[in-house]
């Protein structure tokens, strides 16, 4: 077994580890959560850092250009995105509403062929690099908010039910998971305008058009509207709370069909994504 695939697959192992961990800590009636979810995950992310890595060394470019490596890469920016929250806001249990997420995107990935293969030529660009770190950085801030978006409405649920339990004490204030969702989208749209912009650039550098209409192209710009029109519903019409919540999870759909559904299904130049 080459270095890489073992990296991969011990990395999914400790992913799906903290997840299985994670979500016993919804089901405990304690009230404070353990550090094993967070150690397990840290183990899985050196692992799979290291798998990246030496893709990297091996094929000599980033490793993004087939839907194996796409999905591992989208997971890893995802448990990056993970860390610093967890570690900036430390909101209760979002371990076990993330890294189901990461595991099943981690699953995906090893389902496609692993090869490394050689990349075409208009893929040896800088603006390719610089487009796909802000597209899958963007992509993970708007899993994050679906995350969060979850957690909202089951803590919102608690709170008009009133029922005290374990769950709802170990769950953020609704203020709390408000607050992040929307520095999510804030930090998540302006990532995605610059991978449109950086996106635009190189192909014109590659094909010598700004613009195709290609199916990735077009379901991109319908990811960054559908966010254009949640950030302007928060800001002029005061949409926050459980309906921001809701806007959430219909936005990481797009952003799950722009990634999977338009690559497998309807092609175009973007394959390699």
């Amino acid at each position: 077994m080459e270095a890489n695939i073992l990296l991969f697959e011990l990395a999914l192992t400790f992913y799906l580890l903290a997840t299985i961990a994670g979500v016993v800590e919804i089901f405990k009636k304690k009230k404070s959560t353990s550090k094993a979810v967070l150690y397990l995950s840290v183990i899985g992310f050196l692992f799979h850092t290291a798998n990246i890595i030496a893709r990297y060394i091996q094929g000599g470019h980033i490793p993004v250009t087939n839907m194996h490596e796409a999905s591992s890469f989208f997971a890893w920016c995802i448990v990056i995105l993970f860390f610093t929250y967890e570690y900036r806001y430390k909101p209760g249990l979002l371990s076990s509403f993330i890294l189901p997420l990461v595991f099943i995107i981690m699953f995906s990935s090893a389902v496609f062929p692993r090869e490394i293969g050689i990349i075409s030529p208009v893929l040896k660009s800088y603006w390719f690099g610089i487009h796909v770190a802000l597209a899958f950085l963007a992509d993970a801030a708007f899993s994050m908010a679906c995350g969060i978006g979850i957690m909202y409405l089951i803590q919102e649920r608690h709170v008009k039910s009133k029922r005290i339990n374990s769950l709802f004490l170990k769950l953020p204030s609704l203020q709390v998971l408000d607050d992040i969702n929307y520095h999510l989208i804030t930090l998540g749209f302006p990532l995605l305008s610059l991978a449109i912009i950086t996106g635009v650039i190189w192909a014109n550098t590659a094909w010598g058009t700004y613009w195709k209409w290609d199916p990735k192209e077009v379901w991109s710009l319908i990811t960054w509207f559908i966010y254009a029109l949640v950030l302007h519903l928060r800001l002029s019409l005061g949409w926050r709370g459980k309906k921001a919540a809701i806007l959430s999870i219909i936005g990481f759909a797009i952003v799950i069909f722009t990634f999977f559904g338009v690559t497998l299904i309807l092609k175009g130049r973007h394959v390699f994504m």
